[in-house]
């Protein structure tokens, strides 16, 4: 019995079950409906949870892997984070005692956030957290800090040039190579 596979159904991963494309079709649309009514039957509080939850695997999934362009990652989840829990971003500003225009600054990308303010901002993601999962002190922080280090990685070009020359070696060193160790 050699059947010849349709790349659809690979790609989207239906089973044979289907004799048609038409059957098929019924059925997603069948799915996506069940999934949309389940969705709106969810409360306030349990589409919050799951954007947090969300919100926290895809800041972990940035900070795991070397993304070497030159985004806004933190203020894009900071914008996130702030915008999930409440309905003004001034509210959020005067939670952690910094002035709304200062907070705009930040996730506007016109102002670094100092460390006072990732530090409230750790104080607050631990107490929204501690009903939801587990979220790790740390975790603005390493975003924070693995922007930086993807920007000046991705901008090597621009600012490599001017450094390189100023620097210099006064003494040479005269290193073994790897294959005269062995």
């Amino acid at each position: 019995m050699n059947k010849k596979v349709n790349i659809e159904d690979i790609e989207f991963g239906v089973d044979s079950r289907y004799k048609s494309n038409s059957e098929r079709d019924t059925d997603g649309a069948a799915l996506m409906e069940a999934r949309l009514q389940r969705i709106k039957n969810l409360s306030i509080d349990q589409v919050i949870r799951a954007k947090l939850l969300q919100l926290k695997l895809k800041m972990e999934a940035y900070i795991s892997k070397p993304t070497y362009d030159n985004h806004h990652y933190f203020s894009e989840f900071l914008s996130a984070y702030i915008d999930t829990i409440y309905n003004k971003r001034s509210s959020f500003a005067k939670d952690i005692d910094i002035t709304p225009v200062s907070l705009s600054q930040v996730i506007n990308n016109h102002r670094e956030p100092k460390e006072e303010f990732i530090l409230k901002l750790m104080i607050h993601s631990e107490k929204t957290y501690q009903n939801v999962c587990e979220f790790h002190k740390k975790t603005w922080f390493q975003v924070y800090f693995h922007e930086k280090i993807c920007d000046t990685m991705s901008t090597q070009d621009k600012w490599r040039p001017k450094i390189e020359k100023h620097v210099k070696f006064s003494e040479s060193l005269k290193l073994e190579t790897v294959d005269n160790i062995r």
